[in-house]
């Protein structure tokens, strides 16, 4: 990997880093209004007309922030793997992980085909 395709790769990661953060952030702060409302309201939800369940809701956005945590932990390890030299390779064939590809999933570890 030339050291401007490390850098771009740098930028790419770093920029999804950022953005991962800022969910996480967003999701524990939802996921805390979640279990505060929750405080407020009787047990029994599982009957309201109005919408979803508090159960549901909290394991919705404790779902997705699961994700975005392991998302981040991906790209930390992407991270490592420019330092290393091993980015954008695949791990199951070795062959170039195509730069589109790379573009949209920076911690992406399979070429398409190995997809």
């Amino acid at each position: 990997m030339t050291e401007s395709a490390a850098a771009t790769a740098r930028d790419r990661i770093a920029a999804e880093h950022t953005a991962t953060v800022h969910r996480i952030e967003s999701l524990t702060a939802r996921l805390a209004d979640i279990l505060d409302g929750s405080e407020l309201t009787t047990n029994d939800d599982e009957h309201d007309p109005e919408g979803s369940t508090i159960a549901f809701e909290r394991a919705q956005v404790a779902s997705l922030l699961d994700d975005a945590r392991q998302e981040l932990e991906d790209l930390d390890a992407a991270r490592r793997r420019v330092e290393d030299g091993s980015y954008g390779v695949c791990v199951k064939c070795g062959r170039p992980i195509g730069v589109e590809r790379l573009d949209v999933l920076p911690a992406v570890l399979r070429c398409i085909d190995c997809s």
